[in-house]
């Protein structure tokens, strides 16, 4: 079981950063327009079950079918399983969701989503941007 414990802000928005195959990476701010600033990056993921936006998510610990559904479709659970309940975009309905990896962490710093050059410490740019000019 792991229940997600997130540093104090204001994690309204979220959205699915980056995918690739074994690490998963979901992002929250209060407005992902410009940036963001929490990340929870999970590794070697088994099980995903979620939106790739959604909003306000209240963590949980997973359900015992929760728990089953990942066993049916990896065959063990992981050490990280992730539940978190999110309001579902049409009418008053609550969206369960689940990520099942071997971990999960919390990055937190200031990350933009758009190109700048005057970084200051603990601040980056998001990994899907490329240089203005083409150059790396």
């Amino acid at each position: 079981m792991t229940v997600v414990q997130l540093p104090e802000g204001s994690w309204w928005d979220w959205d699915l950063l980056g995918w690739n195959g074994s690490e998963l990476s979901i992002a929250a701010g209060h407005d992902l327009t410009y940036h963001h600033g929490v990340e929870l990056v999970f590794t070697d993921v088994h099980y995903l079950a979620c939106p790739t936006r959604f909003s306000d998510p209240q963590f949980r610990e997973p359900t015992s079918d929760e728990y089953e559904t990942v066993r049916a479709f990896v065959g063990e659970v992981p050490p990280a399983v992730v539940a978190f309940d999110v309001e579902a975009v049409v009418g008053w309905k609550v969206l369960p969701c689940v990520v099942a990896a071997a971990s999960v962490r919390i990055v937190t710093g200031l990350v933009y989503r758009y190109w700048r050059e005057d970084l200051k410490e603990g601040e980056r740019l998001a990994s899907f941007l490329r240089r203005p000019d083409g150059g790396q």
